[in-house]
C-alpha cells in the first residue's frame, strides 16, 4: 500500500500509488482511506503536508478539496484546525503582498465552499472585502490610484475564482453573488484603463487608430460574463466533488471568519507627476500582472476551447511553471498532464513563450524556460518540436516589431535550444535573409543566431549545420583567433614595438613583480616610446599573454592589473585601452565582452568609460547591425547596477545586525548593573555570598558586547558610505547614458515636425529602396509554405521587398534599446528622475527619444518636463 504522502501528492495523476485507475473517484476514496487511517497518529504531519500540496500544487485544488469535504464527515475539530490555519495564511499573505499565495488560497477556499465545508456567505464576504479595498484604492479622496496595481490584482483574485465556484455561488447565494459582479463591474467603470505599451512584446505603431484594446483585466472580465451568460459550464475545471454530492451535503459548514485587506497607501496631494510615477512603479513590482498573452498562433489552434478555458489552462500552466521550478522533469510532467479534456499544446508552448519574453522580466532566469522547453520536446516527441517550431517561424517573420529586449531573448533562446538538438534548423527556408540589406531585422536575427552558436559550440560545426543553405557561411562570425598587434609568427616587419611586447613577456614569464615591470614602463619605455606605445604594447601582450582561456585572462588580470591602472588612470585614457582589447579580440565578440567586463569587475575600466566607448563612432554606426556593443554595454550597466543591490542588502543585513548588537549590549549592561547594585547595599561593601568571578565575566561581557555593537555600527557606516557613493557614480552613469543616447539620435533622426511614431519613422522611403522594389520583381516561391523568399517586410506583411532605409532602422533598433534600457533599471532611473528631467527629458528633445524612455518607464508621454 502507498504511503497517504505519495497518494496525497499523485492524485489526479496516472501514477503507480493509484495503479490502474484514471477515474478520479476511485482517486479521491484511496486517497481518504489512507489519510483518515493515519489521522489519529500524525495529524499535525497531515495538515502541514496536505496544506503544503494545496498551495504548490493548486491546478489539484478541486480534488484536495473534495477530500477535505469527505474528512469533514468524520473529524470536524481537524477541519476547524485546517480552516484556522488558512485563514493565518490567507491574512499574513495580505498582510506581505504575497500575491501567489493570496490567489492559491483564495482558490482553496472556493474549493472548500464547492464541499460544503466552507459557507458561501463567508466566500462572499472575503470577496467583497477585497473589493471594497479595491474600490476604496482608487479613489482619489480616500485611496492613491497610483496603487491601482494593487486593487486590479484583488479583483482579478476574485474573478478568477468563479471558474472554480460560480455555478455553486450562483445556485445557493445567487443575490450575493450578483451583489459580487456589481461591484466588479462598478469597480471596472472608475478605474484607468491600463495601457502600458512598454511592456509589450511588439512595437506599437503609436498611430492613435482610436482601437483600443481590452486589457487583462478587462479581458478577463468579458471572459467571465460569458461563462456566467452559458450557467457557468466549462469543462477545464473538474468538479470531482458531484461524485460525492450525496454525503458532502450532511457535513458541518464553517464560517471563515473575517480578514482585513491591508492599510491602505498614503493618498497623493498631487495626483500626477513625478510622485504619481514612482508610487504606480512601485505598486506595480509589488503587484505585477502574472501574464502578459503572447497570441502566436492563430486562433483555429485553440478553437475547441470557450474562452475562459483558455484563461484556466494558463492559470494552471504558470502555476506548474512556478512552483516546480527547482524539479524540471516534475514540471514537464505535470505541464503535459493537466486535468483537462482537450489538447493544448499550443497554448502551452504561447504561455511558456509568454513567460521567457515576459517585461519587464520573467519570473525567473530564461534558461529555466529552456529547459522545460526541451523537455517537453522529449515529453511530447510526436507533437511539441513542430508547435516550437511553428512558434520560432512566427516570430522570425514577426521579428523586426519584436521589442528589442524580446529580440535578444528570442536569440539567446534559438541558438542554446538548437545547441541541445544537434543544431538541426531547416536553414535553408530562411537562406533569403542573404538577399536583404545588412541591417534588415531578420538578416541580423540569423547572423546574431550563428554568432551564439559557434559560442556554444565551435566554428566548423556551425559551419556544418549549415550545409543546406551553404551560403549563410557568410553570416557566420570570423573564426574567433586573436589579432595580436606584435605577432611574430607571420612575415610582418619587425618593429620596435615588436621588441618591447617580446621583453614585457619575458619579464611576465621571469616572474616579474608588478613595481618591478611599473617601473620599466614608467622609466624605460614611456620616456623613449611615448604613453601610446606603451598602452599598445603593455594592454596588447597582457591580453597575449592570457588569450587561451578565462582563466588564464583573469590569472593576468589579477597578476598585472595594476600595470594597466597604473597606465590608464581616467576615463579617456580607457576608452583607448577597450579600443586595444576590441582591436586584439575584434574576431571574438564573446572575448571582447568577456575581457571588458573582467577589467571592469577589476576597476581597471569605468562605466562610464565604457558608454563613451560604445558612443564612438565606429560603434555607432553598427548599433543596428551588430549586438557586439550593446552586449558590452548591458554588461557595464547590468554590473553597476548589481553592485548596488548587493550593497543594499549589506546595509539592510547590517542595519539588522546593529539592533542584534544594541539589544546584547543593553542586556549585558542591564545584567552588569543589576549585579553591581547588590554589591553596593551596604555601604559600598560588597553583599556577602556574591561571586567575584561572576562580577569579572559580566564586566568582561558587557565591555565585549559593546565593542561588538562599536564594531557593527562601523561596517554599517562604511557600507553606507560606499552605497550613497554607489548611488552618486549610477546617477553620472544614467546621465552620461541617456545623453550619450539623446546625441546619436538628435543626429539621425528627422526633423520633430516631419515624424512622430514610429509608423511614420517606418514609411519613409528612400530613393535607393524605390531602385530596389523596381529589381525584385522576380520573386522565388517557397514552396511547403508559399511565402515569397524575398518577402517579408521587416518581417512583417509581404512585400516585394525590404522597404526600410538603414537611417531609419538604425534609429528604429537604437530607440528599441533606448526603452529596453529604460524598463531594465526603470527602479533605478525612478530614483535619479529629478536630475534627469532637467538636464536630459526636456521638452527641447526629440518626441520619439522621450517616447522611447517614457515608454519603458511605464510613464504617460505627456509629463515631459520643460527642463
Amino acid at each position: 500500500m502507498s504511503s497517504w504522502t505519495s497518494l496525497l501528492l499523485r492524485i489526479g495523476d496516472k501514477s503507480p500509488e493509484y495503479g490502474t485507475s484514471s477515474d478520479f473517484k476511485d482517486h479521491i476514496e484511496t486517497c481518504f482511506g489512507a489519510v483518515r487511517r493515519e489521522l489519529e497518529h500524525s495529524e499535525h504531519d497531515i495538515l502541514c503536508f496536505l496544506l503544503q500540496c494545496v498551495e504548490q500544487l493548486p491546478h489539484k485544488i478541486p480534488f484536495y478539496g473534495t477530500l477535505i469535504g469527505l474528512l469533514n464527515l468524520e473529524n470536524e475539530e481537524f477541519i476547524e484546525t485546517i480552516l484556522e490555519k488558512t485563514r493565518d495564511n490567507f491574512q499574513d499573505a495580505l498582510d506581505s503582498g504575497n500575491c501567489n499565495k493570496i490567489r492559491v488560497l483564495m482558490r482553496f477556499l472556493t474549493a472548500m465552499m464547492c464541499s460544503k465545508v466552507l459557507q458561501p456567505t463567508s466566500l462572499v464576504v472575503v470577496f467583497e472585502t477585497l473589493l471594497s479595498s479595491a474600490a476604496t484604492t482608487i479613489d482619489e479622496e480616500k485611496g492613491n490610484p497610483a496603487w491601482q496595481a494593487r486593487g486590479d490584482f484583488y479583483v482579478t483574485c476574485v474573478l478568477s475564482c468563479l471558474p472554480w465556484g460560480g455555478s455553486e455561488l450562483a445556485e445557493q447565494v445567487p443575490e450575493e453573488i450578483e451583489r459580487v459582479m456589481v461591484g466588479i463591474q462598478a469597480y471596472l467603470s472608475f478605474r484607468r484603463h491600463s495601457s502600458d505599451t512598454g511592456l509589450s512584446f511588439f512595437e506599437e505603431d503609436g498611430s492613435g487608430n482610436g482601437i483600443v484594446e481590452k486589457d487583462f483585466l478587462e479581458d478577463l472580465w468579458e471572459r467571465t460574463q460569458m461563462l456566467s451568460n452559458s450557467g457557468w459550464k466549462l469543462d477545464s475545471v473538474p468538479r470531482p466533488h458531484l461524485s460525492f454530492e450525496a454525503q458532502l451535503v450532511a457535513g458541518k459548514s464553517y464560517e471563515f471568519g473575517s480578514i482585513n485587506a491591508p492599510e491602505q497607501p498614503e493618498p497623493l496631494v498631487q495626483l500626477s507627476g513625478i510622485n504619481y510615477g514612482k508610487q504606480k512603479h512601485s505598486a506595480e513590482l509589488k503587484y505585477p500582472q502574472r501574464i502578459r498573452r503572447l497570441n502566436i498562433f492563430p486562433s483555429s489552434k485553440t478553437e475547441d476551447m470557450q474562452p475562459i478555458d483558455r484563461f484556466i489552462v494558463e492559470e494552471y500552466l504558470l502555476d506548474v511553471l512556478f512552483f516546480l521550478n527547482g524539479c524540471r522533469k516534475e514540471c514537464a510532467s505535470y505541464m503535459v498532464g493537466l486535468p483537462v479534456p482537450f489538447r493544448y499544446e499550443y497554448l502551452m508552448a504561447e504561455t511558456i513563450f509568454s513567460q521567457l519574453l515576459l517585461l519587464p522580466k520573467p519570473p525567473f532566469k530564461p534558461i529555466y524556460y529552456a529547459l522545460v522547453i526541451m523537455d517537453l520536446c522529449k515529453a511530447l516527441p510526436g507533437a511539441f518540436p513542430a508547435v516550437v517550431a511553428g512558434a520560432v517561424r512566427t516570430l522570425f517573420d514577426k521579428i523586426a516589431e519584436l521589442d528589442m529586449e524580446c529580440r535578444i531573448r528570442f536569440i539567446l533562446w534559438f541558438s542554446h535550444h538548437l545547441s541541445n538538438f544537434q543544431f538541426i534548423w531547416p536553414w535553408e527556408e530562411w537562406a533569403y535573409v542573404l538577399d536583404l540589406p545588412k541591417w534588415a531585422p531578420q538578416r541580423v536575427f540569423v547572423q546574431e543566431v550563428l554568432e551564439r552558436e559557434v559560442r556554444l559550440s565551435y566554428w566548423d560545426k556551425v559551419k556544418q549545420s549549415i550545409e543546406n543553405a551553404p551560403a549563410l557561411e557568410e553570416l557566420l562570425p570570423p573564426k574567433g583567433a586573436p589579432n595580436f598587434r606584435y605577432s611574430v609568427d607571420d612575415d610582418r616587419e619587425r618593429t620596435v614595438e615588436h621588441e618591447l611586447s617580446m621583453e614585457l613577456n619575458n619579464k611576465v614569464k621571469g616572474r616579474q613583480t608588478v613595481r618591478e615591470i611599473i617601473s620599466w614602463v614608467e622609466e624605460s619605455m614611456i620616456p623613449n616610446h611615448g604613453w601610446e606605445v606603451a598602452l599598445k604594447v603593455v594592454s596588447q601582450t597582457l591580453l597575449d599573454i592570457g588569450s587561451k582561456s578565462f582563466t588564464h585572462l583573469i590569472t593576468v588580470l589579477e597578476r598585472y592589473g595594476q600595470v594597466i591602472a597604473q597606465l590608464c588612470p581616467d576615463h579617456d585614457k580607457q576608452v583607448l585601452l577597450i579600443a586595444e582589447v576590441n582591436s586584439y579580440w575584434k574576431n571574438n565578440a564573446q572575448m571582447t565582452a568577456v575581457a571588458i567586463d573582467r577589467m571592469m569587475g577589476y576597476r581597471l575600466l569605468s562605466n562610464l568609460a565604457i558608454v563613451a566607448w560604445v558612443f564612438s563612432p565606429g560603434n555607432v554606426a553598427q548599433f543596428n547591425t551588430s549586438d557586439r556593443p550593446w552586449e558590452v554595454l548591458r554588461n557595464a550597466v547590468s554590473k553597476s547596477y548589481y553592485r548596488i543591490c548587493d550593497l543594499r542588502k549589506e546595509v539592510s543585513s547590517l542595519k539588522i545586525s546593529v539592533v542584534a548588537a544594541e539589544e546584547a549590549a543593553a542586556k549585558a549592561k542591564a545584567d552588569l548593573d543589576a549585579a553591581e547594585s547588590k554589591l553596593t547595599l551596604v555601604d559600598g561593601a560588597p553583599v556577602l555570598g556574591e561571586n567575584p568571578v561572576r562580577m569579572k565575566r559580566l564586566k568582561s561581557h558587557a565591555e565585549k558586547t559593546k565593542e561588538e555593537e562599536v564594531s557593527v555600527r562601523e561596517s554599517l557606516e562604511a557600507k553606507e558610505a560606499l552605497l550613497a557613493r554607489a548611488h552618486e557614480e549610477n546617477e553620472t552613469l544614467f546621465l552620461s547614458l541617456y545623453k550619450s543616447f539623446s546625441k546619436v539620435l538628435v543626429e539621425r533622426l528627422p526633423d520633430a515636425s516631419e515624424v512622430q511614431t514610429l509608423r511614420g519613422l517606418n514609411s519613409i522611403q528612400t530613393d535607393e529602396m524605390s531602385v530596389d522594389l523596381e529589381e525584385s520583381s522576380a520573386m522565388e516561391v517557397d514552396n511547403e509554405n508559399e511565402r515569397t523568399k524575398k518577402s517579408q517586410s521587416n518581417g512583417g506583411k509581404a512585400s516585394t521587398a525590404y522597404n526600410v532605409g538603414e537611417n531609419e532602422q538604425w534609429c528604429l533598433s537604437t530607440l528599441g534599446y533606448v526603452k529596453a534600457f529604460s524598463r531594465q533599471y526603470s527602479s533605478e532611473i525612478w530614483s535619479y528622475i529629478e536630475k534627469l528631467d532637467a538636464e536630459v527629458f526636456t521638452q527641447s528633445k526629440h518626441p520619439l527619444f522621450l517616447k522611447a524612455v517614457y515608454s519603458g518607464l511605464c510613464r504617460p508621454v505627456n509629463e515631459v518636463s520643460s527642463g
